[in-house]
């Protein structure tokens, strides 16, 4: 049997080569033409770029015996994922690799800003011996502020309690479990963070949440002369309000190496001698190259070798015997985990999930794997998939059991119930079964019943079980060219709390959402996409 091809587009660390030739034909065509590159792809199994190979439509349709694509480094934006997961291509990244490398630069910057390092180093090379004018300020027993306890921020963490820092974090999407372990003080909300932080560093995805996370009400809500680092993505920090922060005088100093526009020749932020800006080098250490080659070759060899890929980025082809008998419940579970998030915000601590009668005698992981990306997707966005999820809500601190119990629930002869922990010991519940015509239906939700095919826009609405509120909601829907698709209603006893699920043509969202929150006898209303 020939060995599977490997094709290496661009430079990578000369250990993970040696790692992939050690088990195939490998190319190395590091600088090749994307001429040459169309001309030659279909001969490969495997692809290894970094950020210059444009991995789109046009390559993939000649990439006729194409596996993996490999991304030594953590973005993809030069990948067309949906086209690669068309064509059963898996697509697999480094996100861990350089984590201590942008921790480290993360700390250079933080350390320069307080030191005035920068302003010092050009005052000496112009001539000069300003020795007086350059007064730091310390990093010990002051409060370092981080926002996102990911793996970056818990390194973060880590090294600056070394220092005497005093730690204190804002991620809402992680256990209480994981800021213990961290010795870092739980802000409940990012105000909180901000009013007390000498120094605030920043390491979050970039999504639509986190866009502008930190604008002109934020800055004015920091503490006077702190001062900002981002080592995580662009866009996070407005980079307007940080330019009025550091021209106002509120910011003593901002380092920062990601940038709104990326590559970055020029700036108004650059008039200031204490914004200290770099290329976006977080990465850029002979160790991150290093891990990454090695990390990303090991995940092409396990692509290839038809192993699982930990850090692939979209859904890979896996050959799993019963696969159609639990392909109908994957979409199912997929569903109901992403309910949770979009009704309440409080983090996971823990997920039970119960199967019951003939789904318990299937091969479950993958509905379990479901159901794991769809809890974190309203959350995480598409960084999270089949593949990494569970290793993603380990992360996140959340712990996982599955249960098998071969008998019937009820009427049921397949049901699956699903029970959430959160971090204030409330325990949510919400439960699915697959009908004769394998079709996904929502049966049960905190405890009232329910026969709901779940849709992509939903609206939740929980209220007082009094006459006309049905009424109220559905009139309000047509006043706002709402459909209503199908309307369910659970209670429990007569004049209790009830809830309605509403599956509509569109999403709500907004202000006419808070019209339905504030309408007399609704206890709450949630939109919910799926």
């Amino acid at each position: 049997m020939s060995k599977f091809k490997v094709i290496i587009a661009e430079k990578m660390d000369i250990r993970g080569i040696e790692l992939l030739q050690k088990q195939f034909d490998v190319d190395v065509c590091i600088g090749i033409s994307r001429e040459e590159l169309l001309k030659r792809i279909h001969d490969y199994d495997a692809l290894l770029v970094r950020s210059a190979t444009q991995v789109n439509e046009e390559l993939l349709e000649k990439a006729t015996k194409l596996r993996i694509v490999g991304r030594a480094g953590n973005g993809t934006d030069n990948i067309d994922i949906h086209a690669a997961t068309k064509k059963g291509v898996i697509v697999a990244n480094t996100p861990e690799s350089n984590s201590i490398s942008a921790c480290e630069l993360g700390i250079a910057l933080m350390m320069a800003c307080a030191r005035d390092v920068s302003i010092a180093d050009k005052d000496m090379k112009a001539g000069k011996w300003s020795r007086n004018s350059f007064e730091g300020v310390e990093l010990y027993n002051k409060t370092l502020g981080i926002i996102g306890l990911g793996r970056i921020g818990s390194l973060m963490a880590t090294r600056m309690k070394a220092f005497g820092m005093k730690i204190v974090a804002y991620d809402p999407y992680i256990s209480d479990e994981r800021f213990n372990r961290f010795g870092a003080k739980k802000a409940e909300n990012l105000d909180e963070l901000l009013e007390v932080a000498d120094f605030i560093t920043i390491h979050t995805p970039r999504t639509e949440e986190t866009i502008d996370m930190i604008s002109f009400d934020e800055i004015e809500k920091m503490k006077d002369d702190v001062i900002l680092v981002n080592v995580a993505r662009g866009k996070i920090i407005n980079e307007e309000a940080l330019y009025q922060g550091l021209k106002g005088g509120k910011i003593r100093g901002a380092g920062i190496d990601v940038h709104a526009v990326e590559p970055r020749y020029e700036s108004p932020l650059y008039e200031f001698d204490n914004f200290i800006p770099t290329p976006h080098i977080g990465a850029n250490t002979a160790e991150a190259q290093e891990n990454v080659g090695i990390a990303i070759a090991q995940q092409v060899a396990n692509g290839l070798h038809g192993e699982i890929v930990e850090t692939a980025v979209n859904l890979p082809v896996m050959e799993r015997e019963g696969l159609k008998d639990v392909k109908p419940y994957i979409e199912l579970m997929e569903n109901l985990g992403k309910i949770y998030y979009q009704l309440y915000t409080e983090s996971v601590k823990f997920v039970e999930i119960n199967y019951w009668g003939d789904v318990s005698k299937l091969d479950t992981q993958m509905a379990d794997l479901a159901f794991t990306k769809g809890l974190l997707q309203p959350i995480l966005g598409n960084s999270v998939n089949y593949v990494n999820a569970k290793i993603m809500a380990e992360n996140a601190g959340i712990g996982m059991k599955e249960k098998k119990f071969i008998e019937n629930f009820g009427n049921y002869s397949n049901l699956v119930t699903i029970k959430i922990t959160n971090s204030k010991n409330y325990v949510f519940t919400i439960s699915g079964t697959i009908s004769s015509n394998a079709e996904g239906k929502l049966v049960e939700l905190e405890g009232y019943d329910f026969e709901v095919k779940p849709t992509e826009y939903m609206l939740f609405v929980k209220n007082k079980d009094v006459p006309g509120v049905i009424g109220h909601v559905g009139t309000l829907a047509g006043e706002k060219g709402i459909n209503i698709a199908t309307m369910q209603v659970g209670r429990k006893t007569k004049g209790d709390t009830a809830i309605m699920i509403l599956t509509i043509d569109e999403e709500v969202c907004g202000t006419t959402l808070e019209e339905f929150k504030k309408m007399e006898n609704v206890v709450t209303a949630k939109s919910v996409v799926l």
